[in-house]
């Protein structure tokens, strides 16, 4: 099979062996495959990304000596099944799947491991029992984005949102933008989106975003304030001091760009009680002032990807059409064109999702 293959420090294209699943598993070919932001940050990383994640005691396993297939947002369909299958799913069946495998040597992520290719190459071994059939004609494009829509529900889910809430985004990339696709599912408003990008200002506002600001020109906090505020508030009256007059409403903040200096950013902020979400994946070390967050009682929560059931119920919100993910593709490629995808998702007025399709 052809693959885009992570290959001494570089993005080669080459033919591999055709994967053969073992017990319980099953072979499929990649549909598309989205290019995610962590598998940027491997491919300019590697070595600091697995040793972090090993010292976290989360590690990928993976030996940067030998072939990788990176790739872990896909749909797929079904070609053929390993001994000791059900068989549940026809052949050309499409499906998605939690990017995780197992077999007698552990558990893997697929995409970050070297012996379980991931969505660059034109087929994978995945397990039949988390296969989820793909529903309601729900096209490949979209059903694809089901895993980077998963992170942003994980992230609203975690957040305990009410229906007082008042929202604010900091980064509208695409973990942003799926963030605010959960906040819509949930039911917030007003959602408040910042970022320095038109081009994802505006994707923001398709997703589901109330307020889209530029914070260059718009302080995110100030805006969010505005809209907390309920008729009568005045922070320097003694009764609202005392918790005795009116109150703004709770607010919950979401940490989507993942570069050092955003949480110092958002402690400085971020309103007094407010609940803090970090999303955003940050592999370099940061620093932060822990005083800001005990003098306003701030509380910080830092996610991780998502369980089956909010994976299972991201792909039924795309297919129900309450995610309308369609202007999230900005450009499709082959295996061939993985490499300068990477270069070109560098500029977030260009791109948003680049979708990879092995077979093209």
């Amino acid at each position: 099979m052809r693959a885009a293959i992570f290959r001494d420090g570089d993005m080669v294209v080459d033919t591999l062996p055709d994967p053969t699943p073992g017990e319980g598993q099953v072979v499929v070919k990649t549909l598309a495959c989205g290019i995610c932001g962590s598998d940027l940050h491997a491919f300019h990383h590697a070595p600091k990304m697995v040793e972090v994640a090993e010292r976290s005691g989360g590690g990928f396993g993976m030996d940067l000596k030998r072939d990788i297939v990176f790739g872990h947002e896909f749909c797929a369909e079904v070609l053929d099944y390993g001994p000791g299958a059900q068989k549940t799913l026809k052949p050309g069946t499409r499906v998605c799947s939690m990017p995780i495998a197992f077999g007698a040597d552990g558990v893997s992520g697929v995409g970050y491991s070297n012996d379980y290719p991931g969505g660059y190459a034109e087929q994978m071994v995945l397990n039949e029992m988390m296969l989820l059939e793909v529903p309601n004609g729900l096209p490949t494009d979209q059903a694809a984005l089901t895993e980077p829509m998963a992170v942003g529900w994980h992230a609203v889910k975690k957040a305990n949102i009410t229906e007082e809430d008042v929202a604010l985004v900091i980064g509208c990339g695409p973990v942003g933008l799926a963030v605010i696709a959960g906040l819509k599912i949930a039911g917030v408003s007003p959602i408040i989106a910042s970022d320095f990008s038109p081009a994802r200002r505006k994707l923001a506002e398709t997703m589901g975003a109330d307020i889209v600001l530029d914070p260059a020109e718009t302080s995110p906090y100030e805006r969010w304030k505005d809209e907390a505020a309920p008729e009568g508030y005045d922070p320097k009256n003694w009764m609202t001091m005392m918790g005795i007059g009116p109150q703004l409403r709770p607010g919950v903040i979401f940490e989507c760009v993942g570069v050092p200096g955003i949480i110092q950013q958002i402690l400085e902020g971020a309103p007094k009680a407010a609940r803090i979400v970090v999303v955003g994946v940050c592999m370099e070390p940061d620093h932060f002032e822990p005083f800001f967050g005990i003098n306003k009682e701030l509380n910080v929560q830092f996610v991780l990807g998502y369980s089956p059931e909010e994976f299972a119920e991201t792909l039924g919100f795309l297919a129900e059409g309450k995610i309308k993910a369609e202007p999230l593709v900005t450009d499709k490629v082959g295996v061939e064109g993985v490499k300068n995808a990477f270069e070109e998702l560098a500029n977030p007025e260009k791109h948003a999702k680049i979708l990879v399709e092995p077979w093209r």
